[in-house]
């Protein structure tokens, strides 16, 4: 049996995610002074417009409302991981290519995330098939912009260490 409840509506969640919009905004802004130390109100101002925006379009709405249980379930399962590292080793530290390549494979994970929700697969699948000359044209221009990136920096890198010697 689901009982409902305040935020189980749609109005209940336009405003969770006007407050989560909001705060972000508010919290970024503080952070970095964008505005000036001190500009609470000014911030509070722009991070209020922002999350009315926010919530007024859509399809915005819908990818924050896809986005954040993912997000709740990614950190829990972080949390679980990090905790059974700590029952079972006293002093763990991780490995430098974990603390480097962590950022990249979570920005790797969201990207994968908002185009699944986005339903952005269909749309790259219907892009690069159906006789569509565009990954062959991509393919060529990379494969060409490599080409001369490497002739770029191989010629550098060789010309360096043939220098005159007096």
């Amino acid at each position: 049996m689901v009982v409902e409840t305040i935020f189980s509506g749609p109005l209940g969640q336009t405003i969770l995610v006007f407050i989560l919009v909001f705060t972000l905004v508010f919290a970024v802004l503080q952070k970095t002074k964008i505005l000036g130390d001190g500009k609470k109100q000014s911030d509070a101002l722009i991070a209020l417009a922002i999350g009315l925006l926010v919530i007024s379009v859509a399809s915005a709405m819908d990818l924050i409302t896809k986005l954040i249980p993912f997000l709740a379930v990614s950190l829990v399962i972080i949390m679980v991981f990090l905790l059974l590292v700590g029952f079972f080793f006293k002093d763990f530290s991780s490995p430098d290519w974990v603390t480097k390549g962590a950022p990249f494979a979570a920005l790797i994970v969201i990207a994968i995330a908002v185009m699944y929700f986005t339903d952005s697969f269909g749309y790259l699948y219907d892009l690069f098939s159906g006789g569509s000359a565009l990954l062959g044209n991509l393919l060529l221009i990379v494969i060409a912009v490599g080409a001369v990136l490497l002739a770029w920096f191989g010629s550098k890198s060789s010309s360096s260490g043939s220098g005159k010697s007096s």
